[in-house]
């Protein structure tokens, strides 16, 4: 399902992104069932063996929705040694690090220990994908940066986990998805902020999850066209969780990714936020704030899916809204929905900015040199 949005002349994709760039969403695989298990503990071989996982909902080996390729990624995606998409180190630099001059990939593995019931065995399979992380992929390209997958559910034993990797330079950030069992700001995960604002390291929300609940606010859809758009609404009642717990005045040095749901409907969140923070600010005393000035200062956003409005302008003027600062591009390699670096702006934005959003503020927010 390789769709050509946008039907561009040769010359213009021949120009190219020369100069190096941030791709704050890649998607690394397994390229077998087993590669795990040298960093688990051997009790846990046996158990997956017997018992296998018991996940918050069912298909977590794949997507509630069949969609037209394995795993949502390209159909040229696929290593030559074979293997799942994203699985190879070598067809990932040859394919899209080194054509594209990604100089940070910050990595984001799905299909993780998130979302099973068993808490220690959650906890033991988020552990060694991190461990995985790093033998396979950032030790042996220092482009690569993971993120710290926890076991969301467990808000202890993810604090212990974010604590471990704390000053580990091979991680820049934590990973929740969007849906779980309960909205993102509800007490159970406050372990997590406390230990990710104690490492300095940012929240990176990512849309999906396993969670057991519909996938939308109105119950199971038809179509995948429906989980593809509902992703933004599963972000904005995770993002109003967020603020309205009061998790930002809590947390205040908390940094939030919202990462693959667009970020188009982020003013008019805000906006609908502060009208009704306007009439029953005394529901919620804890915050000391509108709900738009805690979005605005601790939530950063990533590119594709990124709205593409007829007119450019309606774009620009939601980007200087969020700020050119608090915009990152990504990819999400090596999904079908992949946007390619050179196509994803439109013509008009200031070399500052077109510099920002390509790199700088990816840099900044996650302490690269």
């Amino acid at each position: 399902m390789n769709i050509q949005i946008r039907e561009r002349p040769d010359a213009a994709a021949s120009a190219g992104i020369k100069t190096a760039i941030a791709d704050c969403d890649i998607h690394p695989a397994r390229a077998t069932k087993d590669e795990l298990y040298p960093y688990l503990p051997k009790r846990w071989h046996s158990h997956l063996e017997t018992f296998g996982v018991h996940p918050y909902q069912g298909m977590m080996e794949g997507p509630p929705y069949p969609k037209a390729q394995p795993n949502a990624s390209r159909r040229d995606a696929y290593p030559p040694e074979g293997g799942p998409q994203g699985s190879s180190l070598s067809f990932m630099q040859k394919q899209h690090l080194d054509p594209n001059n990604v100089a940070l990939g910050v990595l984001n593995p799905l299909n993780t220990g998130q979302g099973i019931r068993n808490q220690d065995l959650a906890a033991a399979i988020c552990s060694a994908i991190n461990d995985w992380q790093i033998e396979k992929w950032t030790a042996k390209d220092s482009r690569l940066k993971a993120s710290v997958v926890v076991a969301n559910e467990d808000g202890v034993s993810a604090a212990a986990e974010i604590r471990r990797r704390a000053g580990d330079t091979n991680f820049v950030q934590v990973l929740l998805l969007s849906r779980n069992v309960e909205p993102l700001g509800q007490r159970r995960y406050w372990p997590i902020y406390e230990a990710a604002q104690e490492a300095g390291l940012p929240i990176g929300v990512h849309a999906f999850g396993f969670g057991g609940n519909p996938i939308t606010a109105s119950g199971w859809p038809s179509y995948y066209i429906e989980e593809m758009v509902g992703h933004s609404q599963c972000q904005q009642t995770a993002l109003a969780s967020l603020v309205l717990e009061g998790v930002f005045e809590r947390f205040p040095k908390l940094k939030m990714v919202m990462v693959e749901a667009g970020f188009g409907w982020a003013p008019s969140l805000a906006w609908r936020l502060d009208k009704v923070f306007a009439r029953l600010h005394a529901e919620v005393p804890h915050l000391k704030r509108k709900p738009s000035e805690y979005i605005r200062d601790h939530i950063w956003w990533t590119t594709q899916p990124m709205e593409d409005p007829e007119s450019r302008d309606h774009l620009f003027q939601t980007i200087e809204w969020i700020g050119w600062d608090k915009l990152l591009f990504a990819t999400d390699y090596p999904h079908w929905d992949y946007d390619e670096p050179s196509r994803v702006l439109p013509a008009g934005v200031s070399d500052a900015n077109r510099q920002a959003f390509y790199l700088d503020n990816a840099k900044q927010l996650y302490g690269i040199s």
